[in-house]
């Protein structure tokens, strides 16, 4: 995440920051009704609610890595990346509004 923050934007960094944030996220809000598509990074089951076992998910939110990484570290608000369709977000538990930033991922102040 360090790495990514200092500007590091190569393919390994970017893929590991996303997949530590999905983790962080899982941790935060644990459960298994939505489900975080990060393609081709990753994606994560979180937030408690109705297990989903088969098929698509019910509330399933979707958006590219640097959107995410933007979202995760409070770079990016929900509110703005919705209104600019950088995020698609479906069913009544797709909302992640309340669970980002994530408080792991945010940036360090400057010493």
């Amino acid at each position: 995440m360090a790495a990514w923050l200092d500007g590091d934007t190569s393919r390994p960094v970017v893929t590991t920051a996303v997949r530590f944030t999905l983790e962080e996220l899982a941790d935060v809000a644990p459960g298994n009704s939505v489900e975080v598509r990060v393609p081709p990074a990753g994606a994560v089951q979180a937030v408690a609610g109705p297990r989903h076992t088969r098929g698509t998910p019910p509330n399933v939110v979707e958006t590219d890595v640097d959107t995410w990484l933007g979202l995760a570290t409070g770079r990016l608000s929900w509110a703005d990346a919705r209104a600019a369709g950088r995020v698609n977000a479906s069913g009544e538990r797709a909302d992640l509004s309340a669970l980002l930033p994530l408080q792991a991922a945010r940036p360090r102040p400057p010493r």
